[in-house]
């Protein structure tokens, strides 16, 4: 791996101009009770100090993330950043069991980031969808009893009023009997567990999380239509009642606020978890869609539009801040691809976080470092295109390959630049390692950047080794300063 190395005199002058840009950043602001969720699923995940200043000069002020590392999680220490942290699902089993065990969780990955001036850690969600359909029932007895867990180290903790703890739930723990939202209530199979969690949200006046992906009811009904997963259309108009929808949001809210209604809790709070639009992987997952999507979405909670039957102002997580290329691919190619910006931290497409519409650019991730400007492509000399496809297919089983589908971003290449393509994906991915880019002979380096339209071939980031220890320092101090001035 290239390494790079800082010299004393250059180390100073980054930090003179980045405090001067830091200095100069105070005008972008975004809608009040806006958050964006990071993920870490990518081989080469950013450096956490990087992405604390981003979210700050976009005026974000919430983030949340899937589970605690230590690391990530001090990264918005003096920030002022609202963090909710997360215990993924595959830790509910032992939580749900020990007490014990949740109290050593909550001293290791939230009391011990509480000093004065320290994160401002808002929420605990315990599991992320555990009562997802594909999950077969496997998290549905051990939810409740992990949260119980949790609360009560929580409050052992004393820390009852600051900090809530709730669950992350997927729009398919209701449903409704006709496309109407009053016909809506949480799935027969799960209501008793569902009542248990909400009489606990109740008692701890903590909020119901759910996560909406209106893309993913255009893209598993190719009947369904297309203009009611945007909001600026009046296409088509759903009228429930006194209640009229025109986009497919507002009917799965409302399907919530009804399941809520019957259950006994008409007023519960609702943080929307997870919301947002992928830009490749599928033919619906573009720039334009997307950009189309957040536009109108941006300005509904500008507006405190709400919904028909819970009008006013919403607490929500976009979804999501990067690119991820370790991503199950399960449920489809897009999910590698939900990212507002690229894995490096390049915006996308313009996105205004007011919520006023404006045609602008967000800021974009500051002190990243690349790797050598090389790439790894079907040899010139290859003559026999016969060994390709194996060598493609295995490339493509250990790197991420779902740009090379139907209506992605590099449908239009030949045999040749699909492996041309794959193989600078599994190349970037260990580093660009010389034995990376061999594949029987089929392969070799070169300097000039093979992209070819909509179709990038990345290089990949730095993010370990010196560059993070160096980018660490360098980003501490900056944030040590900028917290000075702030204050002073």
């Amino acid at each position: 791996m290239a390494r790079t190395k800082v010299s004393i005199k250059t180390l100073f002058l980054i930090l003179f101009l980045a405090y001067g840009t830091i200095k100069c950043v105070h005008g972008a602001e975004s809608i009040q009770g806006l958050g964006i969720n990071w993920g870490a699923l990518a081989s080469h995940p950013m450096d956490p100090h990087i992405v604390a200043n981003m979210l700050k000069d976009n005026g974000i002020h919430k983030v949340k993330l899937f589970d605690a590392d230590s690391w990530v999680v001090s990264a918005f220490s003096g920030t002022g950043i609202e963090v909710m942290v997360g215990i993924p699902n595959d830790q509910l089993s032992k939580f749900a069991r020990s007490s014990s065990d949740a109290e050593d969780w909550v001293k290791q990955n939230v009391t011990k980031h509480l000093y004065n001036g320290g994160v401002n850690i808002r929420y605990v969600s315990v599991g992320n969808e555990p009562f997802l359909k594909s999950y077969n029932g496997s998290y549905v007895k051990l939810t409740f009893p992990a949260m119980q867990n949790i609360q009560k180290a929580i409050d052992k903790a004393g820390l009852r009023e600051k900090i809530k703890v709730t669950t992350a739930l997927n729009a398919d723990v209701y449903e409704s009997s006709s496309n109407k939202p009053s016909d809506g209530d949480f799935r027969d199979n799960i209501r008793d567990d569902m009542k248990q969690i909400l009489q606990f949200l109740h008692e701890t006046d903590s909020p119901f999380i759910v996560n909406i992906y209106p893309f993913l009811s255009l893209y598993q009904s190719e009947s369904f239509p297309k203009d009611f997963a945007f909001f600026d259309t009046q296409s088509r108009t759903i009228s429930d009642n006194n209640a009229q929808y025109n986009n497919v949001f507002d009917a799965n809210l409302d399907t919530l606020v009804w399941a809520l209604r019957k259950a006994g809790y008409h007023d519960m709070k609702i943080v929307v978890g997870e919301i947002g639009w992928p830009t490749d992987g599928n033919q619906n997952a573009n720039s334009n869609n997307a950009k189309r999507f957040y536009q109108g979405f941006l300005k509904k909670l500008a507006n405190k539009q709400g919904t028909p039957i819970r009008p006013g102002s919403m607490e929500v997580y976009l979804f999501a801040l990067f690119d991820e290329n370790l991503k199950s691919i399960e449920p489809g190619n897009f999910e590698r691809h939900w990212g507002i910006f690229r894995y490096d931290g390049k915006a996308k497409f313009p996105i205004d976080f007011s919520g006023n519409g404006q045609e602008k650019w967000p800021q974009e991730a500051k002190g990243v470092v690349y790797q050598e400007h090389k790439w790894c492509v079907l040899s010139a000399e290859v003559k026999n295109l016969s060994l390709v496809p194996s060598a493609l297919d295995y490339a493509c089983a250990n790197a991420d390959c779902t740009s090379l589908g139907y209506g992605c971003s590099c449908d239009n290449l030949n045999l040749a630049g699909n492996a041309s393509f794959a193989f600078n994906q599994y190349f970037q991915t260990r580093d660009q390692s010389v034995e990376a880019c061999n594949f029987n002979g089929l392969a070799s380096i070169v300097t000039e950047d093979p992209s070819k339209g909509t179709c990038l071939f990345p290089i990949e980031i730095e993010s370990s080794g010196d560059m993070v220890t160096a980018t660490r320092i360098v980003t501490s101090l900056l944030i040590g300063l900028s917290m000075f001035f702030i204050t002073s």
